[in-house]
């Protein structure tokens, strides 16, 4: 029997940073991870699942040497955001140079980011990182977890930290129930290479059957995300790659360019979920185990990292005050902060998703008429924009 403080189920993006960002404080700490990401290879064209990484995420990573191994490997920054809807003129534009920042955020792969925040916890002496681990039982119990591995490896840990995501099987063991529903559209994406050289904006359009996004990648590359019904999405999918750049160019809006080549495509459903609770005594969500968000506007990873660093504050300060870091009470800070926040976030999000979906002609004049006022509102917008990029609010 292996015994660790703590025991992360999950090595992706939010769960080795959480164990990177959690080292050197005196805690053995365990993860697991089914199949660590693979080798980074700068001839492959970029994967089709990429995160837009916020400021407040940037520094994060920055701050537990994740950061300079991304930017090592490839990472697209985008300096504007425009959003509008039926014509540009009345859309929004937010910049970087409004929000006090170099950048709004970079596109990145999510496999770049999970072996970023790998390679940095892999420096990490007190973390053990077990890779590949398939669990073939999970067993919670208040500061006495047990999980076994299908090679017959056993491990115990005093807090089980679910990182496991949206389907957590921690979050199950522990008995912690989730609200969830599907919203009506589906996404499709795509990753494309276009004719255009690496540009740095990434813009959303609305329209009456779901938003139409724009993700720059380096070089000549980008990524389309298409919201639509299910039926539609599957019909676009079963298109072969010109008939699909076809309908792109007939949709899509004229500032997208030609697109050269399809490399890959795919879609999957959207479901909002969040967990009734964040921690009992011996356990803790966090990342998609807590909560998934509609994907708007890409705040699902950063939320988790806010996540990822609140938790991490309130575990050590814990521990340096010979505080129980793993019980309820002590983790209740970490619940108090993040759970309202991410809520918050989320009603955001289907605010947009819903209001913008309602092709009601004084609703539609109302939407124009607010994205006017926020284009021209000066410090509100500034602070709005801050506030979106994980700078302001904790």
């Amino acid at each position: 029997m292996q015994y660790s403080d703590i025991l992360i189920v999950g090595g992706g993006m939010v769960g080795s940073a959480l164990a990177a960002a959690l080292s050197g404080h005196g805690l053995s700490i365990a993860v697991l991870e089914q199949a660590p990401p693979a080798p980074f290879d700068a001839a492959q064209p970029p994967d089709l699942r990429v995160s837009a990484i916020s400021p407040a995420s940037a520094r994060f990573l920055q701050r537990i040497g994740a950061w300079p191994r991304v930017l090592e490997m490839r990472a697209a920054p985008y300096l504007r955001m425009q959003v509008w809807e039926d014509e540009e003129a009345a859309g929004t534009l937010f910049s970087a140079t409004e929000a006090g920042e170099a950048a709004l955020g970079h596109i990145v792969e999510n496999r770049i980011v999970q072996l970023a925040a790998t390679e940095a916890l892999r420096q990490c002496a007190d973390v053990d990182y077990l890779a590949p681990a398939r669990i073939a039982e999970l067993a919670y119990q208040p500061f006495a977890s047990r999980v076994t591995l299908e090679d017959g490896r056993q491990l115990s840990s005093r807090l089980l930290i679910a990182a496991d995501g949206a389907r957590s099987a921690v979050r199950d063991a522990a008995g912690i129930g989730v609200t969830s529903w599907d919203y009506p559209m589906h996404a499709l994406v795509a990753s494309c290479e276009l004719d255009q050289e690496q540009q740095d904006i990434t813009w959303q359009r609305f329209t009456p059957n779901g938003p139409q996004a724009f993700l720059p990648l380096t070089g000549s590359y980008g990524s389309l995300v298409w919201y639509h019904r299910p039926p539609e999405v599957q019909r676009l999918l079963a298109l072969d790659e010109a008939e699909l750049a076809a309908a792109f160019h007939a949709a899509f809006p004229r500032k997208l360019g030609n697109i050269r080549r399809i490399l890959a495509k795919g879609s999957f459903a959207l479901t909002r979920r969040h967990a009734q609770r964040y921690i009992k005594d011996g356990v803790v969500l966090v990342g998609d185990a807590a909560h998934t968000i509609h994907p708007l506007a890409g705040q699902g990873v950063n939320l988790g990292f806010q996540d990822a660093a609140k938790l991490a504050e309130v575990i050590l300060e814990a521990a340096a005050h010979g505080r129980d870091f793993a019980s309820a009470d002590a983790l209740q800070r970490y619940q108090r902060a993040r759970k309202p926040a991410n809520l918050a976030m989320q009603t955001a999000m289907d605010a947009f998703c819903y209001g913008f979906a309602n092709d009601i002609a004084p609703l539609r004049l109302a939407r124009r008429l607010g994205m006017r006022l926020a284009d021209h509102a000066g410090p509100l917008k500034r602070e709005a924009i801050r506030y979106a990029l994980g700078l302001k609010g904790g």
